[in-house]
């Protein structure tokens, strides 16, 4: 799951551009920095299931791995 961590944080600009992330229910809500470094074709690979974003606050759909994955992407963001 790190790995995928990993890549979810990439897509969202990297780990300098995540200004925020918890998890609810089946999604990442995200705010970020950079709204344009934001990769949604990234995000897809790294296995999001959609994505939306409004201003600077992204939501990944990950499913119900969204919890672990949000703890995961805190553990690299620290």
């Amino acid at each position: 799951m790190a790995d995928k961590a990993a890549a979810i944080v990439a897509g969202l600009g990297g780990a300098g551009n995540i200004e925020d992330v918890e998890a609810c229910i089946t999604r990442l809500r995200t705010e970020v920095g950079d709204p344009a470094l934001v990769s949604e074709n990234d995000l897809k690979a790294a296995g999001a299931h959609g994505v939306l974003t409004s201003g600077s606050v992204v939501q990944v759909v990950v499913g119900p791995e969204a919890d672990t994955l949000a703890d995961d992407i805190q553990d690299l963001l620290e």
